[in-house]
């Protein structure tokens, strides 16, 4: 197989825009819903949004697999010749990080419930093994390093956004347009 020409892609594919938008979408919602849900008295309503959490929280780690294999066959386009090293690095860096913290979200999620003593029935319908034995003072650990976890997620989240605004509006360049083709000079 020859290898492929990163200065011959000039987009994403349709498939890696749409789980972008997929999973940054799913995020942001499931984010919002566990910010409601903690607040919560326990009530019926609250272990319906657990659930849901839940079950995001599981698509949302399919998603990011499905996502990383695709990315594994299809090169992203080139940044800029114009960019900086140091953006360069920084630009890859985050995306490493940003890939992490989507599979270590669901995952710190899973073992949290598993340690609480709360089984994960992924859409009511699929249980999920228990990832280790119930332990409160573990699932107490736990629960406060999905949320650091998650607000860490956030802080990277909005960085990356903010970096796509400058490319476009600062910089002018191609850069936030591979996500957003509608974007694109024509």
């Amino acid at each position: 197989m020859a290898p492929l020409n990163l200065s011959s892609v000039s987009g994403y594919t349709r498939i890696a825009i749409t789980l972008h938008w997929l999973i940054a979408l799913m995020i942001i919602a499931n984010f919002g819903l566990g910010l409601t849900m903690v607040d919560m008295t326990l009530s019926p309503q609250k272990l319906k949004f657990f659930s849901w959490h839940k079950w995001v929280g599981v698509t949302i780690f399919m998603l990011v697999c499905l996502r990383l294999l695709w990315r594994l066959g299809h090169a992203a386009p080139a940044l800029p010749a114009s960019m900086p090293a140091w953006q360069v690095r920084a630009a890859h860096l985050s995306h490493v990080l940003l890939y992490m913290l989507m599979f270590v979200i669901p995952l710190s999620g899973w073992i949290y419930s598993s340690a609480a003593g709360k089984p994960v029935v992924y859409l009511g319908l699929i249980p999920l093994p228990d990832l280790v034995a119930a332990d409160k003072g573990l699932a107490e650990t736990l629960k406060e390093v999905h949320e650091y976890l998650n607000f860490t997620l956030a802080a990277f989240v909005l960085l990356h956004i903010a970096a796509a605004w400058k490319h476009h509006l600062v910089d002018r360049d191609d850069v936030m347009s591979r996500m957003l083709p509608f974007l694109a000079k024509k």
